[in-house]
């Protein structure tokens, strides 16, 4: 797929918004904006294009038609969209927020015009801020990338290419299918992470002291700054709430098999043939999409039914 044919303007420079500018400046003409003179100035001194200007930087993503990324947290993101649809509001509209119908609903209050296609890199790591930006950090990821039967062909492309630009793969999926994927192995592994670190720090320093692999691996995401995973996890509360039922369901057979019975086969090996499943979709090669031209009758479905077969749009 050929780059972005249109600037792009980012909208928040943490460590996706931030990683983004990295990656695309300056084979793409990419300039960004953060709240944060102290992101801003390091930014800057890096080289890159930002300003602390919400305002300036959307005017000139108007007059130059730039594809405009939102890249805040879901919790300030009204207020955001609010700017955009002042300042730029026929610019086409992308996100990269971990959670695709909130983000669609605060879209859709606060800027009901707009040309808008939602976007989430499954990439990150449990640092957070400029310092923390990688331009490698999304080489290989998935990209998820809205894909309703409503769709605009067009702007559809243009964000794949984004996301094509930044060395992902394209997974088209539908919203409400987003968040209970991403609920199941992202926002739900934050809770066990969570339980799994409170437990295990115990009592006293030892088990900390002999923690190793199991510990540090299964913890990992526990290290995230709290206030961004609260953001993440509550914002996509039902389907949150149904995977951690479904969590607490299994636990429970396993705790009441164990103590019954001695045994915690079930869980067990459920848990080993899900992870040899993960391991060959991840470890195998990458099958694309094919025989959808996109804008063609029924496009979209066929995107999201191939999808659902583990296949990626490669362009």
């Amino acid at each position: 797929m050929p780059a972005p044919s249109r600037p792009v303007c980012i909208l928040g420079l943490g460590l996706i918004g931030g990683s983004l500018l990295r990656r695309l400046a300056p084979e793409v003409p990419a300039f960004g904006y953060n709240r944060s003179a102290a992101t801003v100035d390091a930014a800057v001194a890096d080289g890159y294009d930002a300003s602390t200007d919400l305002a300036a930087t959307l005017a000139r993503a108007a007059e130059v038609d730039a594809v405009v990324v939102l890249a805040t947290p879901v919790t300030v993101l009204g207020p955001i969209v609010d700017a955009v649809a002042e300042h730029a509001p026929a610019c086409l509209l992308t996100d990269v927020v971990s959670v695709k119908e909130e983000a669609a609903r605060i879209v859709a209050a606060h800027h009901p015009g707009a040309r808008y296609v939602g976007g989430h890199p499954m990439a990150g790591t449990a640092h957070s801020g400029w310092e923390a930006t990688d331009p490698a950090l999304f080489e290989d990821a998935m990209w998820m990338i809205t894909t309703h039967d409503d769709t605009d062909a067009d702007d559809w492309l243009a964000v794949a290419a984004i996301a094509r630009a930044a060395g992902s793969y394209v997974v088209p999926a539908a919203n409400d299918a987003h968040d209970r994927a991403a609920a199941a192995i992202s926002h739900n592994p934050h809770l066990t992470a969570a339980v799994t670190a409170a437990v295990g720090a115990g009592e006293s320093l030892l088990p900390l002291r002999l923690a190793a692999g199991s510990f540090r691996d299964g913890t990992r995401v526990a290290g995230t700054a709290p206030e961004l995973q609260r953001a993440m996890l509550e914002a996509n509360s039902i389907a949150l709430l149904n995977t951690l039922s479904e969590t607490i369901d299994r636990l429970v057979a396993a705790r009441d098999r164990l103590r019954d019975h001695g045994d915690v086969a079930v869980l067990v090996e459920a848990g080993h043939r899900a992870r040899l499943a993960y391991e060959e979709i991840a470890g195998g090669a990458v099958m694309p999409i094919v025989d959808v031209r996109i804008g063609d009758d029924g496009w979209a479905q066929e995107l999201r039914r191939q999808a659902h077969q583990a296949r990626v749009w490669m362009g």
